[in-house]
C-alpha cells in the first residue's frame, strides 16, 4: 500500500496540510485512537477501503514498475530490519511488497501477504507468478483480525498500511501476536507533508481550489501515523520490545510533468476524490498549476520529487 481513500468525508486536507498534523502532535497518542474509532463506524471503513483498493487495483497493474522501484528503499529497510533468514516464514501485511523480494529472499521459506482487496490480492499474486516465486501466497483478510495462530511467524511487516487501517491499536497487536518470540514486526510509514513533496505537489493545489470538509481527528489518511513517536509507542503498547525508528528517503522520478499527473490521478485515490469536486474549468486550472509546479521539480531532465517515510521495527 501506499495511499488510498478511505470514506468519502475524508478530505485531501487530512493528507497534506500542516494545521491538521499540527493538532495530531497536540493530542495525546491514545487520545487520537479514541476520537478515531468514535468518530466512523468501523466496518464501513473497512468496506470503504476494500471498494477502494478494487477500483484502483488496475491502476496500480499498469504503473507496477514504477512504483516497485520509487518504494524499494523504503520495503529494503525494512527487510534488513526483519534479520530474515532462509527457512523463515513471513507475513506481510498489505499486498505484494515487500513480501516479493522477502520471498525470493528467502526460497526455502514462504511469504504470506494479506489485503481486504481481492483485486490488489491477485495482482501480487501474478506478480509473483511472473518472478517464478512458489513460495508465496496470498490470504484475503483485514489486519485488524488475521485468521492465524499466535507465534505463527518469524517475521512481520506491513508497509504504507498502517495510515488507512480503521483501528491501528487493534492492527498493531494482532501483528505482534502473530509473530514468534524474537520475532521482528516492521512497517513503513509517510513521514510529515514538508517530506513529501511527491504528494503536496498535487493535493495542497487540488486543496487551495476545492472546498472539502475536515475529517474527524484521527482518520485514515496518508499522513495520520506522521506525528512524531505515534507509531513507537503504538509498537509499545501492541507489547512489542527494543522499538526503534529509522527515516528513510528516496525520489520519485518521472520523465515529465504530464507523466506525474497521469500517476496521481490513476493510483491516487485523494486526488480523485479532489478533482471530483472541481468543475471542468477548475480542474484544468489545477492541471495547470501542478504541472507547473512538477517543472520546477525537474532535474537532470527529468521530474524528481522527494518522498520520505519512516520505518519502525519491534521485537515480540
Amino acid at each position: 500500500m501506499a495511499f488510498a481513500s478511505t470514506t468519502p468525508h475524508i478530505s485531501i486536507e487530512s493528507r497534506h496540510q500542516w494545521p491538521i498534523v499540527d493538532h495530531f502532535r497536540a493530542l495525546p497518542v491514545g487520545r487520537i485512537r479514541e476520537e478515531a474509532c468514535m468518530s466512523a463506524n468501523l466496518d464501513d471503513i473497512r468496506n470503504q477501503q476494500r471498494e477502494t483498493w478494487d477500483k484502483f487495483s488496475a491502476g496500480w497493474k499498469k504503473w507496477d514498475s514504477l512504483v516497485l522501484s520509487w518504494l524499494a528503499p523504503f520495503g529494503d529497510t525494512m527487510l534488513r530490519h526483519a534479520n530474515l533468514s532462509n527457512s523463515f516464514s513471513v507475513l506481510d501485511v498489505g499486498t505484494g511488497e515487500p513480501g516479493l523480494t522477502a520471498a525470493a529472499a528467502i526460497p526455502d521459506g514462504y511469504v504470506t501477504v494479506t489485503d481486504l482487496s481481492e483485486n490488489m490480492l491477485a495482482a501480487a499474486a501474478e506478480n509473483a507468478a511472473k518472478r517464478g516465486l512458489k513460495n508465496f501466497k496470498t490470504q484475503l483478510c483485514d489486519a485488524g483480525a488475521l485468521p492465524f495462530a499466535d507465534a505463527r511467524f518469524d517475521a512481520v511487516l506491513c508497509r504504507f498500511g498502517f495510515m488507512f487501517f480503521p483501528d491501528i491499536a487493534t492492527a498493531a497487536k494482532e501483528m505482534a501476536r502473530v509473530a514468534k518470540p524474537g520475532a521482528r514486526v516492521c512497517t513503513a510509514v509517510w513521514s510529515t507533508p514538508a517530506k513529501n513533496p511527491w504528494a503536496t505537489t498535487i493535493m495542497g493545489t487540488i486543496a487551495r481550489h476545492v472546498d472539502m470538509p475536515s475529517p474527524p481527528p484521527g482518520s485514515p489518511g496518508l499522513f495520520r501515523c506522521a506525528p512524531e513517536g505515534m507509531m513507537v509507542e503504538t509498537f509499545k503498547e501492541a507489547g512489542l520490545l527494543d522499538v526503534a525508528e529509522e527515516e528513510v528517503s528516496t525520489t520519485m522520478v518521472h520523465d515529465s510533468p504530464e507523466r506525474y499527473w497521469d500517476f496521481m490521478t490513476e493510483v491516487a485515490a485523494p486526488v480523485v476524490a479532489g478533482l471530483s469536486k472541481a468543475d471542468p474549468a477548475t480542474r484544468e486550472k489545477i492541471r495547470r498549476e501542478v504541472l507547473e509546479l512538477a517543472q520546477q521539480s525537474i532535474s537532470d531532465g527529468k521530474v524528481q520529487l522527494r518522498s520520505t517515510a519512516t520505518v519502525i521495527v519491534g521485537t515480540r
